[in-house]
């Protein structure tokens, strides 16, 4: 019997911040905001990223890939292609995916001395 890979297809996030400032030394102290995708499926997952905003229109097409039974972890301040994302811009994305992955969303903020940091993972374990 084939395993079943973990996750969903689709994923919503709304709540995109990357701060303008940063406090210490880059760019392990820069602040970003920042998925990590877990492949669980025996085949290589094709992700397509498209950023809301709220007052302009999505911008599709950011696209990267995680090899099959592995995780990739990708800022969100990296993404240049086909466009950056502004700083200090409210922003939501939708992650599809060829195969089902889970993905975890977490965000560091250093712009004060004293950098504060959350996590969020959205994804239950039912059949």
């Amino acid at each position: 019997m084939a395993e079943q890979a973990l996750g969903k297809k689709t994923w919503a996030f709304a709540a995109g911040h990357i701060p303008l400032t940063s406090t210490g030394h880059e760019p392990t102290f820069t602040s970003h905001d920042k998925i990590a995708i877990l492949n669980t499926s025996a085949q290589d997952a094709d992700i397509t990223i498209t950023i809301f905003y709220e007052d302009g229109d999505p911008v599709k097409d950011h696209t990267i890939c995680v090899k099959a039974r592995r995780i990739r972890k990708i800022r969100f301040n990296d993404l240049i292609n086909p466009l950056p994302i502004p700083l200090d811009k409210l922003f939501g994305f939708i992650i599809q995916s060829s195969v089902a992955v889970v993905v975890q969303f977490s965000r560091m903020d250093t712009r004060s001395r004293s950098a504060t940091g959350f996590c969020v993972t959205p994804f239950h374990a039912s059949a």
